[in-house]
């Protein structure tokens, strides 16, 4: 997928335009209500390979490859077979969100489900071998996962507490060296912490996605937070848990011996999974949560695939069986997806999709048809695919913080025929001393690898520092 992207590719969805609009500067923190993590791999990747396409998948595979083999890392070092850690790492790929989401579409949920799953490779190896290393490397991985998304605290907490709850790992975390892995993690996340309470606008940008029931009624905000918490559990973790259970049936005439106590790791990782269940109902109830999306529930069952495999391990032939199932039919729908997902990049989707099969260089020429510009500014994050052609280029959208002081003149204002409301970037253009040329261009872009329409239509407008009386 990366080297195919690399050599046919035209534009990048909106989340990974997103990260070229953020890639041109390192700092501490980029808005979006997101940690800057994955963007920092970002840059770091664009610095060898260059800003392109190909920057942009090698991080996102990179991360997806390592998630799931720090998941079979985790299984094996806990004592499990090479197939429970296979079925595990497979198991992974039966949520639609990994394998098929993840492949057109979201950033920080890669990032979050790489550090997740090397977060429990860690409490292995703390577990394994009680080392300063071990507890460097622990604080590490909380910081990383910190940095990636901050939905993963809740499951930091039941990480956590379930380790707590067992004196296998409990004695790891009375030792006096967990105080390293504790700096460690506040260290490496002080900047970003800082520069969240130094931005709370941009911190807080998203919190409309919590907002409750109007007039406050509190039975009814919580039916609906409950509602919608049960119907993204069902999206995000319905598919994998229907076809384990299937992949059981079917074994069913396999032998099977009686069932075996479950052993600290498989304790473990059941308890990590309910109290981030239990954690979340929580939230929900006491902040009033009535929308959700179904990536929000990674963090609660990123686990799931590795306390089901371990399980099995103890089913005899049956749970062997019901193993190998689980790799083949993970294995099937991996392969069936890289054709899907590069439909998907080459075609996009909706009307917010297509915008991978717009002609940046066409729109890029037509941009800078009157003279050189600096700085493109937008209403949301498709225009950030302009820094493909010219890496050199400041692309702002409304959502990008310090927007006054990022602006490198000449400037202009490229809106596409979208649905995105304007209102805002207005509002920041203004705040930001500038105002809009009267004439107003429109243009004709042409769209790639035909369909229909064939062209989309761009608005250019060219703004002008208002001059201090």
């Amino acid at each position: 997928m990366t080297l195919s992207s690399h050599v046919v590719g035209t534009g990048v969805g909106v989340d990974d335009a997103e990260q070229l609009m953020a890639m041109r500067f390192l700092a501490a923190g980029y808005g979006s209500s997101q940690p800057p993590l994955y963007t920092w791999l970002g840059i770091l990747t664009a610095s060898l390979v260059g800003t392109d396409i190909f920057a942009l998948k090698i991080v996102k595979y990179t991360l997806l490859a390592g998630g799931l083999i720090a998941s079979f890392a985790a299984v094996r070092r806990f004592g499990y077979s090479n197939r429970a850690a296979a079925a595990a790492m497979f198991g992974l790929l039966l949520f639609p969100q990994i394998v098929w989401e993840m492949q057109h579409a979201l950033t920080h949920s890669i990032a979050v489900f790489c550090f997740s799953s090397l977060l429990l490779l860690a409490v292995v190896e703390l577990q394994k071998q009680r080392s300063t290393a071990a507890y460097v490397l622990l604080g590490l991985a909380a910081a990383a996962a910190t940095l990636s998304k901050y939905n993963v605290v809740i499951f930091l907490a039941a990480l956590f507490l379930a380790a707590l709850s067992l004196r296998e790992t409990r004695e790891a975390i009375f030792d006096r060296r967990f105080l390293i892995s504790v700096v460690v993690a506040i260290l490496a996340c002080l900047p970003t912490f800082y520069w969240s309470l130094t931005h709370l606008g941009d911190l807080l940008a998203h919190g409309g996605s919590f907002d409750g029931v109007e007039g406050g009624r509190v039975a009814k905000t919580a039916s609906l937070g409950i509602l919608g918490l049960g119907n993204a559990i069902l999206n995000f973790a319905g598919l994998p848990i229907a076809v384990f259970a299937l992949a059981f049936f079917l074994a069913r005439k396999e032998s099977t011996p009686p069932p075996l106590a479950a052993s600290w790791p498989e304790k473990l990782v059941w308890r990590a999974i309910a109290l981030a269940l239990l954690l979340t109902l929580v939230v929900v109830l006491v902040g009033g949560v009535t929308q959700f999306r179904d990536r929000w529930m990674l963090p609660v069952f990123v686990l799931l695939p590795v306390a089901l495999a371990m399980r099995l391990d103890a089913m005899g032939d049956r749970g062997r069986k019901t193993q190998g199932t689980i790799v083949f039919v993970g294995a099937v729908l991996a392969i069936l997806a890289l054709p899907a997902s590069w439909y998907m990049h080459l075609n996009g989707g909706d009307n917010r999709g297509r915008i991978v099969r717009m002609d940046y260089r066409s729109l890029y020429d037509q941009i800078t048809a009157d003279g050189p510009v600096g700085t493109v500014v937008s209403s949301w994050f498709w225009v950030g695919n302009l820094r493909l052609v010219d890496p050199d280029l400041v692309v702002l959208d409304d959502e990008i913080p310090d927007f006054s002081q990022s602006i490198r003149e000449p400037a202009v204002l490229v809106l596409a025929d979208d649905r995105e409301p304007v209102g805002v970037i207005f509002d920041r253009i203004a705040k930001a001393g500038y105002v809009m040329d009267t004439i107003h261009r429109r243009i004709e872009v042409p769209q790639l690898l035909g369909g229909t329409p064939r062209t989309r239509q761009v608005t250019i407008t060219r703004l002008h520092k208002i001059a201090v009386q």
